[in-house]
């Protein structure tokens, strides 16, 4: 039997669904199932989709892990397994950072996934290369300081909950809270409490199931000390090429 077999038994069985009830939510036979689950068969890719966003586990986990050595809540795809992320490549076919500005983040709640919103954001390169997408998101307010309105986070994207680490930064959107950036810890499989820096706010409790995204602080971007006029690409750009000493530690470390 394959790897995407066990999963399927073993993701219905966690939901204590019968073969028929899935099979009806699947719009499938019972039969069809069953020959899923008994490796006489393997669904196609319309089919893998259809049970991905069902069990709201990522294609590549349902495909490669054997999801009955780990706990399947831990390793739900973010964003309700989003199989479309939007990527903006330059002309050398290199990932590019898009530029969320404090004018676009109005509407990232509801253009995140939406290739023709993040065509139209500005983008940007940093003079060093980690692996993984990389956004970066204006900040509004002081809870996170000395990082404050006007400045902007540079995040890696993460794609797992399993891959959050407790006591790190992150930008997190959510359908409740928008864009936020916060010090992340981990109280339950799928429940983060939500802290920030500036004693003055009160931590909160985020469930897994109101996350779209979450991103890994990289590096800050300060221009809260700047004049608004002087806060355009070619202003950042200039200050973190004056910048690459600290990047380059940042980098080694």
């Amino acid at each position: 039997m394959s790897t995407i077999s066990y999963n399927i038994r073993h993701l219905r069985e966690l939901k204590k669904l019968s073969q028929e009830t899935l099979a009806d939510d699947m719009n499938i036979t019972r039969a069809r199932l069953g020959a899923y689950e008994e490796g006489r068969n393997e669904p196609p890719i319309e089919m893998l989709i259809r049970i991905s966003e069902y069990f709201r586990i990522s294609i590549d986990l349902l495909v490669k892990a054997d999801l009955r050595k780990t706990d399947a809540a831990a390793l739900m795809n973010i964003g309700t397994n989003r199989v479309l992320f939007p990527i903006i490549v330059d002309k050398e076919n290199r990932d590019v950072i898009e530029v969320v500005t404090e004018r676009a983040s109005a509407g990232y709640l509801n253009g995140y996934s939406d290739p023709e919103y993040v065509e139209m954001l500005p983008s940007m390169k940093l003079p060093f290369v980690f692996a993984g997408k990389h956004r970066a998101f204006p900040i509004q307010g002081d809870s996170m300081l000395p990082v404050c309105t006007g400045d902007f986070i540079v995040g890696k994207f993460v794609e797992h909950l399993i891959d959050v680490e407790d006591g790190k930064t992150y930008i997190v959107l959510s359908r409740e809270e928008g864009i936020v950036y916060k010090r992340m810890y981990r109280t339950g499989n799928v429940t983060f409490e939500m802290r920030s820096d500036n004693k003055v706010y009160s931590p909160y409790e985020l469930h897994a199931k109101d996350i779209l995204e979450i991103w890994e602080f990289v590096c800050c971007l300060k221009t809260s000390d700047k004049k608004e006029e002087e806060i355009n690409m070619e202003s950042m750009m200039s200050f973190l090429r004056s910048m690459k000493v600290d990047i380059e530690r940042i980098k080694n470390e």
